[in-house]
């Protein structure tokens, strides 16, 4: 694995309502199912450590006891959570049970926080044994039938949607705060675009929709990138401590253009490629740097002369044999690897203060 800070914008507005079928932490979305040891982990216990990543339903968090814990926060009001004002980095503690796989975070009551505050009591207990057959489905992999379902879905929530104005939906970004100026003709442009995947949201064509959000993005992105600066192809080397004089000046152009390509489209293939093309000219000490578990010292040794063995036949052009040296690294790495216990809290403590669920507070 390769360090690569990569944007991921998630626009919350009327072109991403987010009605596709639910898949936890996307990229890394098989299952994780408890192991033995994990299970020895009393039900409800409790967790100290460090807030390492922060997604929509949950929180990474690296123990004091040096495990990887995934917190569901599914029972925590919006409020709640606005008020913990989670940030990476920060000490954490969590009382909660365990659970078996990411979809026994993803409730119900997680789910009905995002739905239109316009559904009615009826559509919402539609909604619900919808969203409960759905859940089997999916943890039966029967992706197809599901996603029936998950259409099913759609069309009771659409009926019942209103969504904020384009007006309403820029003024979210404050851009104005940062100095940051929509020329007239892009907001023309892009308030026709966003009004006309509400029509077609409302419709029901959800691949129509997708293009053209793609279109929004296409004149949005670069204001998008005013307001947070991706990093550039040069900040990322300095970051890695790559020379970019090690690399060679014939590679060097392609290397850029990947990198680019991947920030601009958010393309996690992208970064893969470039993650394997740039490996070679990062020094080993740095690279296992990324990676937070200890390493036996036999297989540290065997490690560095297999990295530099690889990254060497890498810069002769032998990818070949370079795979080869690759693999075998890999497979000895990978070893080390250990899904995250998954907790579902009930109690959260954060900057001195408490928070607990809102069925315990009543």
């Amino acid at each position: 694995m390769i360090k690569v800070t990569k944007k991921s914008w998630v626009i919350v507005s009327a072109l991403t309502i987010g009605m596709a079928v639910f898949t936890p932490h996307q990229a890394e979305a098989t299952t994780a199912t408890t192991t033995a040891n994990e299970m020895s982990v009393q039900a409800e216990q409790q967790i100290k450590g460090t807030i390492e990543y922060i997604d929509a339903v949950g929180i990474d968090i690296k123990g004091q006891d040096s495990k990887a814990y995934y917190i569901g926060m599914h029972k925590f009001s919006d409020e709640q959570i606005e008020k913990m004002n989670l940030v990476e980095g920060q000490e954490i503690s969590v009382e909660g049970s365990l659970v078996e796989d990411y979809y026994d975070l993803y409730t119900f009551d997680a789910y009905k926080k995002g739905l239109p505050k316009e559904i009615t009591k009826e559509d919402l207990a539609k909604l619900e044994k919808l969203f409960n057959q759905m859940e089997k489905l999916q943890k039966e992999e029967k992706y197809d039938e599901a996603n029936k379902i998950d259409l099913e879905m759609d069309k009771i929530i659409l009926a019942s949607w209103v969504p904020v104005s384009f007006e309403e939906f820029i003024k979210e970004y404050e851009f104005s705060e940062k100095n940051i100026v929509i020329k007239e003709n892009d907001k023309k442009q892009l308030k026709a675009i966003y009004e006309q995947g509400i029509q077609l949201e409302k419709a029901g064509k959800r691949e129509a929709a997708q293009e053209n959000y793609g279109e929004f993005l296409k004149i949005f992105q670069p204001y998008l990138d005013a307001l947070y600066p991706p990093v550039t192809f040069e900040e990322y080397l300095s970051d890695m401590k790559v020379d970019i004089l090690d690399i060679p000046a014939e590679a060097l152009p392609k290397l850029k253009t990947i990198y680019d390509d991947a920030q601009k489209e958010d393309n996690d293939i992208l970064f893969v490629t470039f993650g394997e093309m740039i490996r070679p000219y990062v020094n080993f000490e740095d690279y296992l740097s990324d990676f937070d578990f200890e390493i036996k010292a036999t297989d540290k040794k065997q490690l560095k002369q297999l990295y530099e063995e690889a990254a060497a036949l890498d810069k002769k052009g032998d990818s070949e044999k370079s795979n080869e040296k690759w693999a075998a690294f890999d497979k000895i790495l990978d070893s080390y690897y250990e899904p995250p216990t998954l907790i579902s809290a009930s109690k959260v403590t954060i900057n001195g203060n408490v928070y607990l669920t809102q069925h315990i507070n009543k």
